[in-house]
């Protein structure tokens, strides 16, 4: 960039109001002319602050740590931590006949009985007389680490926005890994409650920094601001980005949930077997721990704009009602997904009896299938033109599509082929949702609020999945109930995102990455050609 000059003419012809004394020259036209060329050229110092354009390096090592993370929650906090505690219960006596009772004309095996009875039986007592089940105690936690995550986002939104988010991103891994690793070490069910909401508070912020550096990524790939005509070149990059982490993050999931599986079949039914499952705890936290790896590649950046003095910088994402619809989907979305899922899988296996290998290809299909779908999608974006927005309707449709599909045939036994398809196509909704919910979001972000609007991403996702996954488990049996809340926050996350005037162009001209046509590139009024090309 050319330094800005300003030529100081000192001969005849000055304009009015020129001084001329013996030391020198004072003219206050030139004062203020220099003064709007140094304001025309504030627009590209976040540019200059942002730095060069990722290389495909970082940008692998961004994918990797999608590929180590995404599975804390989706498959550890849902799956892998309510098996822990299960079997720390002991059955009730009469378990297998109050089965039979209840489920006449079904064949089960014994270890899948004792294994649903663990789950979703009342059996965990506490000093007040309450009784919960194994996966209410899940939930329990859950919405502990949550009430732990808010505080420390909001102190953290400073920092994102600032000098230290690798030292985040290091931190909350480690802290994640830390909580991982002792699961199984001690046999008392009260102790999860502290394991798993450490991992979902250390998951919640590990979010909020992955997804920080996805809209600093974006900038920089991008520049700070383009025409609205030019828009579509921030869309392909940032979907392209999105939609392939997507991807690296289910391959990552579907190796943890095949390695459940793997260890399930290696417990003991007659004893507080936890030895089997707490190995898939240490090996996800292991795996966790090899996605800091990213820190490495990732080139340290600061953003511009960054204002440390003002106390209401978590709460910048208040004054763009764009971003607050974005939200809102998010939340809507995340609730759909694991409502779905985790009704689905209860059903499968309390309801159903499918074999045991038949549970392992549903969760490959849900897991690995985006890899195909997601791939295949990218492309098509820009033929079809299709947004931000439209593509979370396009998974809040498929999400009406699985769930109501899932409503109406409750009461029926499915066969394999209507779990493929069943999973097909809610996987494929689970990672459009997840993709574009957080590119809405950060298309709203200014420059050099990224960080305050990722920590309100992060933590309405992991509420949004919390409740669902809550609604899900808190009525076994009826799955027609979480099927039927799903469809309905799906028909409630459509609605929002098509009346609620919400716009991922408008989001980004109010958040100054997108300008009109008709506005000069400097950006700065009163300031003539002649004066702009002198920056």
């Amino acid at each position: 960039m050319k330094e800005v000059t300003v030529e100081a003419d000192g001969g005849q012809g000055g304009a009015p109001g020129v001084q001329e004394g013996g030391k020198g020259t004072v003219r206050p036209d030139i004062h203020n002319r220099a003064m709007k060329i140094l304001r025309a050229r504030e627009p590209y110092n976040g540019y200059e602050e942002v730095g060069e354009k990722p290389s495909g390096f970082e940008v692998m090592g961004w994918y990797l740590y999608e590929f180590c993370f995404y599975f804390v929650q989706t498959v550890l906090v849902p799956v892998v931590f309510p098996l822990i505690i299960s079997q720390l219960q002991r059955l009730p006596t009469d378990s297998l006949q109050e089965w039979a009772k209840n489920h006449p004309g079904t064949h089960c095996s014994q270890k899948e009985v004792h294994l649903y009875i663990k789950l979703t039986n009342h059996t965990i007592r506490t000093s007040g007389d309450s009784n919960f089940s194994s996966l209410e105690w899940t939930s329990i936690a859950w919405a502990t680490g949550l009430a732990l995550a808010a505080p420390i986002l909001g102190f953290i939104s400073f920092h994102l926005d600032g000098h230290f988010p690798k030292l985040i991103t290091a931190a909350a891994t480690g802290i994640g890994v830390f909580f991982c690793l002792p699961a199984g070490f001690f046999k008392v069910t009260a102790i999860f409650v502290p394991y798993i909401a450490g991992i979902v508070a250390a998951s919640t912020v590990a979010t909020a920094a992955h997804t920080h550096h996805l809209g600093l990524m974006i900038r920089c790939f991008t520049g700070p601001t383009l025409k609205r005509s030019q828009f579509s070149i921030r869309q392909a990059v940032s979907s392209r980005l999105s939609l392939h982490a997507t991807a690296a993050g289910c391959l990552g999931a579907a190796i943890i949930s095949s390695f459940t599986y793997h260890m399930l079949r290696e417990l003991n039914d007659n004893d507080r077997d936890v030895m089997s499952l707490w190995v898939v705890s240490i090996f996800s936290g292991l795996i966790w721990l090899v996605g800091v790896l990213h820190i490495v590649t990732a080139i340290g950046r600061t953003t511009d704009s960054i204002s440390f003095s003002s106390r209401l910088h978590p709460f910048s994402i208040f004054k763009y009602p764009h971003a607050i619809g974005g939200l809102a989907g998010v939340f809507l979305s995340s609730f759909t997904t694991m409502s779905i899922f985790t009704g689905g899988v209860i059903f499968i296996v309390g309801q159903l009896c499918i074999k045991p290998l038949h549970l392992l290809y549903f969760w490959l299909t849900y897991f690995l299938f985006p890899l195909v779908s997601l791939s295949l999608l990218q492309p098509l974006l820009h033929v079809i033109k299709m947004n931000s927005v439209k593509m979370q309707i396009v998974g809040f449709l498929l999400s009406l599509l699985s769930s109501g599909f899932g409503f109406y045939y409750g009461h029926s036994h499915w066969k394999w082929g209507h779990l493929v398809l069943f999973g097909v196509i809610q996987s494929t909704a689970t990672g459009i949702l997840h993709a574009f919910g957080r590119l809405l979001v950060l298309d709203c972000a200014p420059s050099g609020k990224e960080g305050a609007f990722s920590i309100w991403y992060a933590w309405m996702r992991a509420a949004g999945l919390c409740v669902g996954f809550t609604v899900g488990s808190v009525t076994p049996g009826r799955v027609r109930t979480s099927f039927g809340a799903a469809f309905c926050t799906a028909i409630v996350g459509i609605v929002v995102l098509l009346f609620g005037n919400i716009s991922d162009v408008g989001g980004a001209v109010a958040a100054g990455h997108v300008r009109d046509e008709c506005e000069r590139s400097s950006a700065v009024p009163g300031l003539d050609s002649k004066e702009s090309a002198r920056v």
